[in-house]
């Protein structure tokens, strides 16, 4: 029975670390109608998500405040060389931001946001096939972001921000008992916190044309969890539950951003975020336990990035109109892929508008992200005995975006 938690610690940690995948980056609609290609452009009070030297922009006191309803859709093929489809339970997520800002003289603006970066999760059936590796995952996290910016020079700002990181994770699977008769539930529940901080430059070069870069650091994430199994009352007593413990390193985010004013009333940017997933290179787990051997497993990711395009039209006084493109390269190898994860190369579409009305402004967006067909054939998860977990997932996700801004 020793094995039982040993092999649930192992996929509750590896959920953990693999918030990259469950990373939420819309955290502003008017950014994600532009396909988030919003790090030269940073003139909403979002800047302290995007860029936060595009603070500097900012007149008077500024509140914004939103939520990006995402509703992803997913299927299972397999295990191969079974082609029998298994669907994801529908779920909808809602990640929140709240953006305030202040203009303290002509050359300093403060400000301080609170989003959800890492915050979806899946759900699969509690009798489906793949039941032994997972049945539901979830994972949140709440940024508290004090920022501030600085205008050195008319052409130039930089910014700085603090995060204040609390997360919170869920996971249930199935046990098969064998050689004994039945199954178990296992769930674990687990929260942490850690710190991180984050700066950004923005400049304007020419007339019409600004150019961005900004840093989100790593942040360590001291996790300590419980891990409760329930199963048959004969072998209560051999179902082992207690305390687990981890500490996991996000990686970094380098964005860099431009954005031209082709004509007074068309604006067009593009950016690329590179993500250090190589950091992730093995997985560790501390048992509190001591009957537990802590483990060490390789990982070995590779470096992902996320390509965006977009661009904002004002068509009428009041109305902007927007539209944009994104690639996201997933940094997860086959062999590694899991249904608490079912990740995948990602193109999405995104479409939004912006109504100013006296001192509001309303801002929605909408995404189509389509994630690309995976096929796995060398499958290093394996779900009953060393069968490996091949197969085909297929996912398509909505996202709709809303934010209110009032200028005081």
């Amino acid at each position: 029975m020793k094995k039982l938690l040993t092999i649930a610690l192992l996929v509750f940690t590896h959920t953990l670390l693999n918030a990259g995948g469950f990373q939420v980056n819309e955290h502003g609609s008017r950014a994600m109608g532009m396909g988030g290609a919003f790090i030269a452009v940073a003139s909403d009070p979002s800047a302290i998500y995007f860029n936060p030297a595009g603070l500097s922009q900012l007149k008077g006191l500024k509140v914004m405040m939103g939520a990006t309803f995402i509703a992803p859709r997913t299927t299972f093929r397999g295990p191969a060389p079974s082609i029998n489809e298994h669907k994801m339970v529908r779920q909808i997520f809602y990640p929140i931001n709240l953006y305030g800002s202040y203009q303290l003289s002509d050359k300093v603006v403060v400000g301080l946001g609170l989003n959800n970066p890492f915050g979806l999760g899946t759900k699969w059936p509690e009798d489906w096939v793949g039941r032994f590796l997972a049945t539901e995952t979830r994972l949140r996290t709440f940024f508290f972001t004090p920022a501030v910016s600085y205008k050195v020079s008319d052409n130039i700002s930089i910014g700085w921000g603090l995060d204040f990181v609390y997360g919170q994770v869920l996971l249930k699977r199935k046990v098969d008992l064998a050689p004994f008769t039945g199954e178990a539930n296992v769930k674990l529940e687990g929260d942490g916190n850690g710190f991180g901080y984050r700066f950004g430059i923005l400049a304007h070069p020419i007339k019409d044309l600004s150019v961005g870069f900004s840093y989100r650091g790593d942040v360590t994430l001291n996790f300590k969890g419980t891990a409760e199994a329930q199963g048959p009352a004969q072998l209560k007593d051999r179902l082992p539950s207690g305390d687990v413990k981890t500490s996991l390193t996000t990686p970094q985010n380098f964005n860099f951003g431009v954005a031209y004013k082709v004509m007074p009333d068309l604006l067009l940017a593009a950016s690329l975020q590179y993500v250090t997933w190589s950091s992730y290179k093995e997985l560790n787990v501390d048992f509190a336990d001591p009957n537990f051997q802590d483990i060490s497993l390789p990982k070995n990711w590779f470096d992902s990035y996320i390509v965006r395009f977009g661009g904002e039209y004002n068509l009428l006084s009041n109305l902007d109109v927007r539209a944009g493109m994104i690639y996201d390269k997933n940094p997860i190898r086959d062999e590694y892929l899991d249904p608490t994860l079912p990740d995948s190369d990602r193109l999405g579409f995104t479409l939004g508008a912006g109504y100013k009305m006296n001192n509001l402004t309303f801002d929605f967006s909408y995404m189509f992200l389509r994630v690309a067909e995976r096929t796995i054939s060398n499958s290093k998860v394996y779900y009953v005995g060393d069968t490996p977990f091949n197969g085909t997932y297929n996912t398509t996700s909505h996202l709709f975006g809303f934010n209110v801004t009032y200028n005081f």
